[in-house]
């Protein structure tokens, strides 16, 4: 007697298709342009750059005074340098983030996957079970597993 094994149709579209990517969605030409612009302003050489920038003008608000300095401080250094910065900092948690997305994927795929051979192990279980029964019970019920298995 075979027993086949039917899995659920969303296992096999999941097999298929696999986890979403952000490389898989379509952005469009602005799209691009933003992740284009965000890559190349979140990167350290950029912060470095935008720092020296900072720093040129930095003599001058010196010269002015305290508020320029203040100015200097929040509107230059903190704006201009730090973006990159905090922009670097984000897209390095991104990836942690999506690399433990995908391994919780991955690992819930694999959960799927082992429930949905126990569930069939289970089934064939009950149906051997039944047949064993119903072979005893064409021998006469005698309920030895050790005969029906001999004859």
């Amino acid at each position: 007697m075979k027993f086949p094994h039917i899995p659920h149709p969303r296992i096999l579209e999941r097999q298929k298709d696999g986890p979403k990517l952000i490389e898989d969605e379509h952005i469009g030409f602005n799209g691009r342009l933003a992740i284009l612009i965000t890559n190349t302003v979140g990167t350290m050489w950029c912060a470095y750059i935008f720092g020296i920038l900072a720093l040129l003008s930095l003599p001058d608000a010196i010269r002015g005074g305290m508020a320029p300095l203040i100015a200097w401080i929040a509107q230059t250094f903190l704006q201009l340098v730090l973006l990159s910065v905090i922009m670097v900092g984000q897209k390095v948690a991104a990836a942690a983030s999506d690399k433990q997305a995908l391994q919780t994927y991955q690992d819930a795929e694999a959960l799927i996957k082992i429930q949905d051979e126990m569930h069939h192990l289970v089934k064939l279980n009950t149906e051997l079970t039944q047949e064993i029964h119903g072979m005893l019970a064409k021998q006469g019920g005698s309920g030895n597993l050790a005969t029906a298995g001999s004859s």
